[in-house]
């Protein structure tokens, strides 16, 4: 079956976890929806309830939060390859705490909450892939926790390159700032110091 860009992009990423045949590379194709969000546009707000999950084909996404000064927490950023959404509003049809905005014009492609269900009834070996995947996000989310305890900013930042070298260039200054948990100021000292290690 040959796929166009986007398609082969999915998976790709799903046959690392699990083998599909031709016919379940279709079916499951055949339940995505393709979805673009220009530059500066939110995919999601926060108060909305997520009606899909998504995986970026092309461009980057920011999810964050905003505290009570309303001042944003990003807490990850989403580029081509990578899975994003809100699991909690999307499994359980709550709000959501949630803003996801892109950074760049971003293509997506989604699968809904009734399409997500029927996969499993009709392919159950996705529920393999799912799980890898939210066990992942999950060890990622509390070593991030961790480092954001133990770790430094500057030690913080250094380990965001290192962990995604292929998103440092690609987003704002400010916005790495608000990832690491410090000022645009600190951002840009600490930027300064380890470009000059």
């Amino acid at each position: 079956m040959k796929l166009n860009e986007p398609h082969k992009l999915i998976i790709d990423n799903i046959s690392r976890f699990i083998d599909l045949t031709e016919l379940e590379k279709r079916k499951y194709l055949s339940l995505l929806t393709e979805i673009k969000v220009k530059k500066k546009a939110y995919l999601m707000q926060a108060g909305e309830i997520a009606k899909y999950e998504y995986f970026i084909t092309k461009g980057c996404l920011k999810v964050y939060t905003l505290d009570e000064v309303g001042a944003p927490h990003i807490s990850m950023f989403a580029i081509e390859d990578y899975w994003t959404g809100d699991l909690a509003s999307f499994v359980n049809k709550e709000p959501s705490a949630y803003f996801i905005q892109a950074t760049e014009n971003t293509e997506l492609l989604g699968i809904s909450r009734t399409n997500y269900n029927l996969l499993f009834r009709e392919i159950p070996k996705f529920e393999r892939f799912y799980r890898v995947l939210y066990q992942r996000s999950l060890i990622n989310y509390i070593r991030r926790s961790n480092h954001g305890i133990s770790y430094t900013a500057e030690e913080r930042y250094i380990e965001f390159k290192k962990k995604y070298p292929k998103t440092v260039n690609r987003i704002t200054q400010k916005d790495l700032a608000a990832y690491i948990g410090i000022t645009p100021e600190f951002m840009s000292k600490i930027i300064t110091k380890v470009n000059r290690m």
